[in-house]
């Protein structure tokens, strides 16, 4: 089976990281490595994520986190993850990389589930998960929550693109389907909904519907012109 190196971008994540490096632990596959790139924390994440047995590195935002997590893998595989996802399926993993493994993949993601269980939240994320399947490889999306790639395709991309601020996931997505083959795994994600306590529903998804219209449109997102925050502190939910 083919080994395998995560990568967790981290800003003041002492809460949820925790829950998703307990998940990992009760997988019945043991990933080679687990780096957690942080952007200068101020809480315990950096604390947490060593006396889990993670590999502590210097971070920033998502894009460039991810980029440095990967800079220090040398498996088959690289899966990058949220902080604030769990892996409560214990055999993710083993079912993950066979799936890349069978079905010749060299990019793949999962559908989300929300944590929150909420008829609304599973209404929403229903339909995101409906619209990013029937967009396929022509359009590729793939969300940082979760995706699965093969070390060769990110070195080839030459990683994520660290000038682009927003969406810089649907970015390397679109790059790699040139390239590459891109699927979905048959085991969705759980992710927290904190994003969408904070900022509310509906603001979350006008955002990212003009998000994707820029995408289609104009291209990528160069500037913070959706007032992309990232990292949590301490309180569920609340941004410091």
């Amino acid at each position: 089976m083919s080994s395998l190196t995560i990568v967790i971008p981290t800003k003041n994540e002492e809460a949820f990281l925790p829950l998703l490096l307990r998940s990992l632990l009760r997988q019945t596959y043991e990933p080679d490595a687990i780096i957690v790139a942080d952007a200068e924390s101020t809480d315990r994440t950096c604390d947490i994520a060593r006396a889990f047995g993670a590999t502590v590195v210097q971070g920033g935002l998502p894009g460039p986190g991810r980029n440095a997590g990967a800079k220090h893998a040398s498996t088959d595989l690289i899966l990058f993850l949220d902080a604030d996802v769990v892996l409560k399926n214990p055999m993710f993993l083993e079912i993950a990389i066979r799936e890349m493994e069978e079905r010749g993949l060299d990019l793949a993601t999962a559908d989300v589930l929300p944590m929150s269980g909420t008829r609304v939240d599973l209404v929403l994320h229903g339909i995101y998960n409906r619209y990013v399947r029937l967009c396929g490889e022509k359009n590729a999306h793939a969300a940082g929550f979760c995706m699965l790639v093969r070390r060769e395709l990110h070195e080839a991309l030459s990683g994520f693109d660290e000038t682009i601020f927003f969406s810089e996931d649907m970015d390397y997505a679109k790059r790699a389907v040139r390239i590459g083959r891109f699927g979905f795994l048959s085991i969705p994600v759980p992710v927290s909904t904190r994003r969408l306590d904070r900022d509310g529903r509906f603001n979350i998804a006008c955002k990212f519907l003009l998000a994707e219209l820029h995408l289609l449109t104009l291209g990528p997102i160069r500037s913070n012109k959706f007032n992309y925050t990232f990292g949590y502190k301490q309180t569920y939910g609340r941004k410091k």
